[in-house]
């Protein structure tokens, strides 16, 4: 008896998925890995199989899964990939206890129908939609995977399907990074050809109001840059005698907000500009010094531009906004001091990467008491988070070396996401085209090719595209890298798995409005994922 290949029993199973309330770093989380586990071991194949179909713990005690269903001594294989883990629901307001049961939220939607945001209302008009956390990012592309290698369970593929589904990937991708390794075994163990990477993340849209069903042959890359500004401390009664740390990071922020000479174009694609993620002073507690340390952090999406590169750019963005702080203050001073009788001093701040701040500390201080500093932080301080663990590693050079203070610091945060394209691969561009010719002539529906998924995707992770020594200003400007974050490179280097994206239809990823578009995906979709997998195991 067929499990999930009807839109109902594909909606039904969206639902389960969804009842697991598996936000980021959640037992539900680790629940739903279990669950989906659970369900697999239904299928005839895995029946008989059972050591084809496993979870793997990963290093923090979650887990992913894999499902290899092998046709005989085939070689071809190709891997669908997802992620089970979603964003929390503090955005849904009086909705919030309804956020993860679809059904009832759905129907409390239609309800209230004439108070949902106008778009809402537009596409009820022309659609059936379902709503609720991750309906759309992503347990519908789950939903449809699971559909698949049901299909593939009773012989509908002529090559092999490597099911693996991961958690984390709303955060560090953990689960990804640590199954590259398990990818390259499983193909070594089962003598495996990986031909594909297929993800099924939904169709994001690309302006307000964009209708486009987009074909991914690729994803966008991230990195998550922090500035740390070092200022001088003063009691508020003596401002111009320091340097308050609030006031550099605005100057930082107003310099890279939606600056748009960060925006890459790569055949009429374009990057979102880099936009603020976090900015805060350091202060522990009400005083009446100023706060003279801050830090800020900005999202900064690429896709062929070199790590090397961005950081260029981002220096000198940053030298710009540290030679605007300097004339800000003097201004200042200059026009106080026609108020008081004193004689302005002007001052430089110092603009360092984090390698040359290292390498400054380790100079004053000795390679090995450094070490001793940054070990004792990396243990004792892990309640932090990555994010503002790597700004307290900084924080400790910095205050080792304040005399060279003023400055500001540039350094690297976790995630990485390196930026991925199959958009010369010419086997993955004539897939793209067949399918855009079977979608149009089978189904009547125009998908549009992009080079780039432009929501961040785990697709990053199945192959490096660039040699470990373009990855090196990362690491050398990453504090946590080597500790608490590694990336397997050696795995990346030997899995190198062309890729493309194909999903579900829905709207307003990460919002209280998220919806999944049900005709689209769980019956025309549904139709033309075999045949889509057919052509990636031509």
């Amino acid at each position: 008896m067929e499990k999930w290949q009807t839109k109902e029993t594909l909606m039904y199973l969206l639902s389960r998925l969804v009842e697991h309330q598996s936000i980021t770093g959640s037992y539900p989380e680790v629940a739903l890995a279990e669950y989906i586990h659970l369900q697999l071991q239904d299928l005839d194949y895995f029946k008989d199989n059972p050591q084809m179909l496993a979870l793997h713990p990963t290093s923090d005690g979650r887990s992913f899964v894999t499902g290899l269903i092998k046709n005989g001594t085939a070689k071809k294989t190709v891997i669908l990939i997802s992620h089970f883990d979603v964003v929390d629901v503090e955005d849904y307001g009086q909705f919030k206890n309804l956020a993860f049961s679809p059904y009832d939220l759905t129907e409390e939607v239609y309800k209230n129908l004439d108070k949902m945001p106008l778009e809402v209302q537009n596409d009820l008009e022309t659609g059936e939609w379902v709503f609720g956390r991750g309906v759309m990012d992503m347990k519908a592309g789950i939903a449809l995977q699971m559909s698949m290698l049901e299909k593939a369970s009773s012989g509908e593929f002529e090559g092999n399907i490597l099911f693996l589904t991961v958690p984390d990937e709303e955060a560090n991708s953990l689960g990804m990074i640590e199954a590259v390794p398990v990818l390259v075994e499983m193909a070594k163990q089962h003598n495996l050809t990986y031909t594909a990477c297929l993800n099924s993340e939904p169709v994001f849209t690309n302006y307000p109001g964009d209708q486009n069903l987009y074909l991914y042959s690729g994803s966008i890359g991230k990195l998550l840059p922090g500035f740390f500004c070092y200022g001088q401390e003063t009691h508020v009664g003596e401002p111009f005698s320091g340097l308050n740390a609030n006031y550099m990071a605005a100057e930082v922020t107003k310099e890279l907000e939606l600056n748009a000479d960060f925006c890459e174009v790569v055949d009429g694609e374009v990057t979102p500009p880099p936009t603020n993620l976090m900015q805060k002073d350091l202060k522990e507690g009400y005083s009446v010094q100023i706060p003279h340390v801050g830090v800020t952090l900005f999202n900064v999406l690429g896709m062929e531009s070199s790590i090397q590169q961005i950081t260029d750019k981002l220096m000198k963005a940053v030298k710009t906004a540290a030679r605007r702080i300097e004339h800000h203050y003097l201004e200042k001073a200059t026009a106080f001091s026609m108020l008081q009788s004193y004689v302005p001093e002007p001052f430089k701040v110092n603009v360092l990467t984090y390698e040359q701040l290292h390498q400054r500390a380790v100079t004053l201080f000795g390679e090995a008491e450094i070490k001793r500093r940054q070990d004792y932080i990396s243990a004792n301080f892990k309640d932090l988070g990555d994010r503002d663990l790597s700004t307290r590693m900084v924080f400790d050079l910095a205050a080792l070396c304040k005399d060279d203070g003023p400055m500001i610091i540039l350094f690297y945060n976790p995630p990485f996401y390196p930026a991925v394209s199959s958009r010369h691969d010419p086997f993955i561009q004539e897939t793209i085209q067949r399918v855009m010719n079977y979608s149009d002539e089978k189904h009547n529906v125009k998908l549009k090719p992009q080079h780039y998924f432009p929501g961040l995707s785990d697709l990053s992770f199945v192959g490096l595209e660039r040699t470990k020594e373009t990855i090196q200003p990362l690491m050398s400007n990453m504090p946590l890298y080597g500790q608490s974050y590694t990336l397997p490179l050696e795995a990346l280097e030997q899995l190198k798995v062309p890729v493309m994206n194909l999903g579900p239809m829905g709207r307003d990823a990460h919002k209280w409005t998220e919806r999944l578009e049900l005709t689209y995906s769980f019956e025309t979709l549904h139709e033309m994922l075999p045949y889509t997998i057919k052509q990636l195991l031509r």
